[in-house]
């Protein structure tokens, strides 16, 4: 509630210093904008306690959702993850030194290589993933369940104009 009255706070104050503007977008952005940030510190939490951190996560997952046999181009796995192909060179080399992946080329073809999990990459990221959809049960269920049902279609199109 302390966020919801922060941003209250400074949309009076520039109500105040600036009148002729309107700060009412103020109330949704700076609300969204803190949320965000507390949402994060949430999240990366449980993946902390499985040795992640965000984007490691972000690859183990992006790779674990292509299905068997759990592998992708590392052009596709930065498409996926929406990073510079050189931060996803660096995500990999943490990743492969820590036994989660591996990089191999592709039967047949010399030139093309692909990025896999591991053994222990695949219990590393079930694992993170199970807790990481039980933590985001208890932060939504923070909602009723009707502000869930209308909220996710306002973000859908919200995000979609942006």
């Amino acid at each position: 509630m302390d966020d919801i009255d922060h941003v209250a706070r400074i949309q009076q104050e520039w109500r105040r210093e600036r009148p002729d503007l309107d700060v009412s977008p103020q109330g949704i952005i700076g609300r969204l904008h803190r949320l965000a940030a507390r949402l994060t510190d949430e999240l990366t939490e449980v993946y902390a306690r499985h040795g992640l951190g965000e984007g490691e996560f972000d690859v183990l997952a992006t790779l674990r959702r292509a299905g068997a046999p759990f592998e992708r181009a590392p052009g596709e796995l930065a498409e996926h993850t929406m990073v510079t192909t050189g931060a996803m060179t660096k995500r990999l080399d943490r990743l492969a030194e820590a036994g989660l992946v591996v990089r191999r080329g592709v039967e047949g073809d010399g030139r093309r290589r692909v990025v896999a999990l591991t053994e222990r990459g695949v219990e590393v990221i079930d694992a993170a993933f199970t807790e990481h959809m039980a933590n985001e049960r208890r932060l939504v269920d923070q909602l009723s369940a009707a502000d869930r049902r209308a909220l996710e279609p306002i973000l859908t199109r919200w995000l979609a104009r942006v």
